[in-house]
């Protein structure tokens, strides 16, 4: 699973939290059109501008970790 840093909620207040992170769900689609599908604060998956966001590379143990929690 990849996951990404939310770095500008501006248009999103409701839907995103600046510094946390989210899981991307894979979308060719959404990546041609420079979009992320984020499951976001509804626990919905939204397409959303990639200029949001920071692609992070998360250490193993915590790779773990999250794929665990629910």
């Amino acid at each position: 699973m990849k996951y990404v840093v939310c770095v500008n909620n501006q248009d999103y207040p409701a839907s995103l939290e600046v510094r946390k992170l989210y899981p991307v769900l894979e979308d060719e689609q959404a990546g041609q059109r420079q979009m992320l599908r984020i499951v976001d604060e509804s626990g919905e998956d939204y397409l959303y501008p990639s200029k949001c966001f920071a692609e992070i590379e998360l250490p193993e143990n915590l790779q773990r970790v999250f794929a665990t929690a629910s």
